[in-house]
C-alpha cells in the first residue's frame, strides 16, 4: 500500500538507488547479484548515517535517565502505596530535568518511513512497475539479479512458475530466502535484547520492564511477516540490524552503565578498549630502568704525620 504523502520520499529513495547502482555498474556487472547487494547495503548505510543524530539523542536521553535513577527509586519508595502519585512525581521529575522516557523510540520511529519507502520501491521493481522516476533499464536489471541463486524480487511465497520465469530454481530460491529470513529474525532479536538489557541494567525498577521483555521475545516473529517481503528488502533489514548491533556495541563499550559501589554511590566504570584500539595498539615501549644514584666514592683518610717527639718508641735527645 502506497502512502501518497510519502511520494517525495519514494522518489528520493529510487533516485539514490539509481545513482549508487550506476556507480557500482561502472566496474561490476549491472545485472549481477553482487552489484545489487552492494547497492542495497550502501543505501542502508547512508540512511543510517542520516539517522545517527537521532541515535545520539537517544543515548543522551538514556544517560539522563541513568543520572535520575536514584531519585526515581526514592520516589517509588516514598509513594509505594500510591501508584498514581508515584507516577505523577516521576513524570514531574523527568519533565523538570528534561529527560524523555520515550527518547529511545526516536530511531525506531524514524526508520518506519524509510522502511516503507524501501519496501514500496523494491516492490515496484519486483513487479516491473516504472514508478518514482525509475527507468526500464534499472527495473530490468533488478529483476535479473540473483543473490546465491535467488532472484532479488522473489518472496518466499512467490509461485514456482514466476521464479522459473526469473531464471531461478524454485527450491533453491526458497532455501535462500528461508536462510535470510532466519538471519533477519536473529539479528532483530539480538538488537532488541542488547537495548533492553542495557535499559533494565540502568533502571531495574522501570515499570515498562515487563513490556520490554515481551517486545524482546516477540521480535523474532518479524520473520513471519518478512516471508512476504522481496529478497532485496530482507537484505536491507539484515544490514540495518547489523549496523544497529555494531553501533550500540560501540557506544555501550565507550559509555558503560554506572554501577553502585560499596558505599551505595553511583560510579561509572572505565570504558572497555575497543577492538580497533586493540588492533592498532603499538608495541609497549621498553621499560627504562630507574636512574641509580652513584654511590659516593670512599675517601681514604691519610694518617697525620706526628712529630718525632710523640712517635712511639722515640727517644728525646
Amino acid at each position: 500500500m502506497e502512502l501518497s504523502w510519502l511520494n517525495w520520499l519514494y522518489t528520493a529513495v529510487a533516485q539514490v538507488i539509481t545513482w549508487i547502482h550506476q556507480g557500482y555498474s561502472s566496474f561490476l556487472d549491472p545485472n549481477g547479484g553482487l552489484t545489487w547487494t552492494l547497492t542495497i547495503v550502501t543505501l542502508t548505510v547512508l540512511m543510517r548515517l542520516l539517522l545517527f543524530p537521532l541515535f545520539l539523542k537517544q543515548m543522551r536521553s538514556s544517560k539522563k535517565m541513568q543520572e535520575l535513577a536514584p531519585k526515581v527509586q526514592e520516589i517509588r519508595k516514598r509513594y509505594k502505596n500510591d501508584k498514581q502519585r508515584m507516577n505523577q512525581e516521576v513524570m514531574a521529575l523527568y519533565q523538570g530535568q528534561g529527560a524523555n522516557p520515550l527518547g529511545g523510540c526516536l530511531p525506531i520511529v524514524a526508520q518506519f518511513p524509510i522502511f516503507i519507502s524501501m519496501f514500496t520501491v523494491l516492490n515496484a521493481m519486483a513487479h516491473g512497475q516504472l514508478k518514482f522516476g525509475m527507468s526500464q533499464e534499472l527495473v530490468d536489471s533488478a529483476r535479473a539479479a540473483h543473490v546465491f541463486g535467488a532472484p532479488l524480487p522473489a518472496t518466499f511465497w512467490t509461485d514456482a512458475s514466476q521464479i522459473e520465469a526469473l531464471g531461478a530454481n524454485p527450491i533453491q530460491t526458497k532455501v535462500v530466502l528461508a536462510v535470510f529470513v532466519a538471519i533477519s529474525s536473529l539479528t532483530t532479536f539480538l538488537t532488541v535484547r542488547q537495548s533492553v538489557g542495557r535499559s533494565m541494567a540502568q533502571m531495574p525498577d522501570n515499570p515498562m520492564a515487563q513490556q520490554q521483555k515481551i517486545l524482546m521475545y516477540i521480535s523474532p516473529l518479524f520473520a513471519v511477516f518478512s516471508l512476504n517481503f522481496p529478497l532485496g528488502l530482507i537484505l536491507y533489514w539484515v544490514t540495518t540490524n547489523l549496523w544497529t548491533l555494531g553501533q550500540q556495541h560501540w557506544f555501550y563499550s565507550r559509555h558503560p552503565s554506572p554501577v553502585m559501589d560499596a558505599k551505595g554511590n553511583l560510579v561509572t566504570p572505565e570504558p572497555k578498549p575497543s577492538l580497533l584500539s586493540k588492533v592498532m595498539k603499538s608495541d609497549p615501549e621498553p621499560e627504562v630502568p630507574p636512574a641509580t644514584v652513584p654511590e659516593p666514592k670512599a675517601i681514604r683518610q691519610q694518617p697525620t704525620r706526628q712529630p718525632r717527639s710523640k712517635r712511639t718508641g722515640s727517644k728525646k735527645s
